[in-house]
Protein backbone atom coordinates (compact mmCIF):
# COMPACT_ATOMS: atom_id res chain seq x y z
CA UNK A 1 0.00 0.00 0.00
CA UNK A 2 1.45 3.46 -0.77
CA UNK A 3 1.58 6.58 1.06
CA UNK A 4 -0.85 8.23 -0.96
CA UNK A 5 -3.67 5.18 -0.39
CA UNK A 6 -2.81 4.86 3.26
CA UNK A 7 -3.29 8.53 3.31
CA UNK A 8 -6.85 8.36 1.23
CA UNK A 9 -7.90 5.11 3.71
CA UNK A 10 -7.78 7.74 6.70
CA UNK A 11 -9.81 9.87 5.62
CA UNK A 12 -12.76 7.50 4.33
CA UNK A 13 -15.80 6.94 6.10
CA UNK A 14 -15.79 3.44 6.59
CA UNK A 15 -18.76 1.66 7.78
CA UNK A 16 -19.00 -2.50 8.17
CA UNK A 17 -22.76 -4.25 8.64
CA UNK A 18 -22.97 -7.73 8.97
CA UNK A 19 -26.36 -8.82 7.23
CA UNK A 20 -28.59 -11.75 7.47
CA UNK A 21 -29.46 -11.54 3.67
CA UNK A 22 -27.22 -13.88 1.04
CA UNK A 23 -24.46 -11.77 -0.94
CA UNK A 24 -26.59 -12.57 -4.04
CA UNK A 25 -29.36 -10.25 -2.44
CA UNK A 26 -27.41 -7.66 -1.15
CA UNK A 27 -25.42 -7.69 -4.19
CA UNK A 28 -28.75 -7.30 -6.20
CA UNK A 29 -29.74 -4.19 -3.92
CA UNK A 30 -26.70 -2.31 -4.40
CA UNK A 31 -26.19 -3.03 -8.08
CA UNK A 32 -29.44 -3.14 -9.89
CA UNK A 33 -30.69 0.50 -10.25
CA UNK A 34 -34.20 -0.66 -9.82
CA UNK A 35 -33.33 -1.58 -5.67
CA UNK A 36 -30.78 0.83 -5.57
CA UNK A 37 -33.77 3.74 -6.04
CA UNK A 38 -35.55 3.06 -3.43
CA UNK A 39 -32.50 3.71 -0.65
CA UNK A 40 -30.51 5.80 -2.98
CA UNK A 41 -32.40 7.74 -5.25
CA UNK A 42 -30.55 8.74 -8.37
CA UNK A 43 -30.67 12.73 -7.66
CA UNK A 44 -28.14 11.99 -4.76
CA UNK A 45 -25.89 10.50 -7.66
CA UNK A 46 -23.14 12.95 -9.85
CA UNK A 47 -23.83 9.98 -12.61
CA UNK A 48 -26.89 6.83 -12.22
CA UNK A 49 -24.39 4.53 -13.67
CA UNK A 50 -21.26 2.92 -11.45
CA UNK A 51 -17.65 4.43 -11.92
CA UNK A 52 -16.23 1.23 -11.49
CA UNK A 53 -17.69 -2.48 -10.84
CA UNK A 54 -16.38 -5.62 -9.71
CA UNK A 55 -19.54 -8.15 -10.27
CA UNK A 56 -20.59 -9.91 -6.90
CA UNK A 57 -18.12 -7.90 -5.24
CA UNK A 58 -17.98 -4.40 -5.48
CA UNK A 59 -19.95 -1.30 -7.22
CA UNK A 60 -18.61 2.51 -7.19
CA UNK A 61 -20.68 5.17 -7.61
CA UNK A 62 -19.64 9.49 -7.93
CA UNK A 63 -22.71 11.58 -5.57
CA UNK A 64 -22.61 14.97 -5.72
CA UNK A 65 -24.29 17.15 -2.41
CA UNK A 66 -27.29 18.66 -3.29
CA UNK A 67 -26.50 21.69 -0.96
CA UNK A 68 -23.94 24.28 -1.94
CA UNK A 69 -20.83 23.47 -2.25
CA UNK A 70 -21.98 21.05 -4.05
CA UNK A 71 -18.68 18.35 -3.32
CA UNK A 72 -18.29 15.73 -5.01
CA UNK A 73 -17.18 11.95 -3.51
CA UNK A 74 -17.21 8.28 -4.50
CA UNK A 75 -19.21 5.70 -2.60
CA UNK A 76 -18.07 2.34 -2.83
CA UNK A 77 -20.44 -0.96 -1.41
CA UNK A 78 -18.35 -3.85 -0.63
CA UNK A 79 -19.78 -7.30 -0.79
CA UNK A 80 -18.48 -10.48 0.65
CA UNK A 81 -20.22 -13.75 2.64
CA UNK A 82 -19.57 -14.34 5.69
CA UNK A 83 -19.11 -17.72 7.45
CA UNK A 84 -22.78 -17.82 8.64
CA UNK A 85 -24.18 -17.67 4.99
CA UNK A 86 -24.92 -14.14 5.67
CA UNK A 87 -23.29 -10.90 3.99
CA UNK A 88 -20.65 -8.44 5.17
CA UNK A 89 -21.16 -5.28 3.58
CA UNK A 90 -18.57 -2.43 3.93
CA UNK A 91 -19.42 1.07 2.82
CA UNK A 92 -16.31 3.21 1.76
CA UNK A 93 -17.50 6.62 1.46
CA UNK A 94 -14.62 9.13 0.91
CA UNK A 95 -14.35 12.91 -1.13
CA UNK A 96 -12.84 13.15 -4.48
CA UNK A 97 -13.58 16.60 -4.93
CA UNK A 98 -10.85 18.68 -6.43
CA UNK A 99 -11.37 21.81 -4.57
CA UNK A 100 -10.39 19.97 -1.18
CA UNK A 101 -6.87 19.16 -2.12
CA UNK A 102 -4.44 21.90 -1.28
CA UNK A 103 -2.43 23.63 -4.07
CA UNK A 104 1.14 24.93 -3.08
CA UNK A 105 2.42 27.58 -4.75
CA UNK A 106 5.72 27.17 -6.59
CA UNK A 107 8.88 27.74 -4.37
CA UNK A 108 10.58 31.30 -5.13
CA UNK A 109 13.84 29.50 -3.99
CA UNK A 110 14.89 25.54 -4.93
CA UNK A 111 13.66 24.41 -1.34
CA UNK A 112 16.52 22.55 -0.53
CA UNK A 113 17.95 21.63 2.69
CA UNK A 114 20.49 24.31 4.48
CA UNK A 115 23.92 22.67 4.15
CA UNK A 116 26.92 23.78 6.41
CA UNK A 117 30.27 23.52 4.63
CA UNK A 118 33.15 22.23 6.36
CA UNK A 119 36.29 24.87 6.97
Amino acid sequence: MSDTEAERQEKDLVLEYELDAPPEKVWQAVSNPTFREAWLPKQELAETEPVSTAQGEEVSYRMRDGEPPFLESIVTFQVRPDANGGTILRIVHGLTDARLTPRMPPAANNNAPWLMRAA
